[in-house]
């Protein structure tokens, strides 16, 4: 137990302690760290994500790597040999300033050409959330996370195709 000291018991001039004043003043500056580089998931398990886009269908897998791109077992120049799809597809991971870290593996099924290029930018962008949640600002403002829910219109019994009438004769 501690020895508890009686009020009484002792003399304020007894208790009297002098303070000395530091020999030099000490600054302390912190310094902002990098970013780390984090792993995407504990255990190095893959970032697995879906985008959809019209009737595409796109699954992706974000790993550590070097800022490959492979679609379907092919490269993406390979697969979307369009400079415009492949700078579609490319948008988040340079946003996010991440386009050298990360090896994307995609499986891409169903639609076209413009769908699946567009649900696959949707699939990356979610798979970079899920592994830094700090990057949700900048793609929401880019609009990388806004599912396009334009679809086809279904055609019409009495018409031609969703809209188009049958030409009109007046007798």
């Amino acid at each position: 137990m501690t020895d508890i000291i009686e009020p009484e018991a002792v003399e304020p001039e007894a208790v009297v302690e002098t303070v000395e004043e530091p020999a030099e003043t000490v600054v302390v500056v912190e310094e902002p760290a990098a970013a780390p580089v984090r792993a995407p998931r504990p255990g190095g398990r893959p970032i697995q994500t879906v985008g959809r886009r019209k009737e595409a269908i796109v699954r992706v897998r974000l790993v550590p790597g070097t800022g490959k791109i492979t679609c379907n077992g092919r490269e993406l120049e390979e697969y979307f040999p369009s400079k415009v799809h492949q700078q579609l597809i490319r948008e988040p991971l340079g946003t996010v300033e991440r386009a050298e870290q990360f090896d994307v593996f995609a499986n891409l099924r169903g639609g076209g050409i413009t769908g699946q290029a567009g649900a696959l930018r949707l699939a990356i962008s979610r798979a970079l959330i899920s592994n830094e949640p700090d990057d949700r600002p900048a793609l929401k403002k880019a609009g990388f996370l806004t599912r396009d829910a334009r679809v086809k219109e279904s055609k019409k019994y009495g018409l031609k195709k969703a809209r188009k009438a049958p030409q009109y004769s007046k007798r």
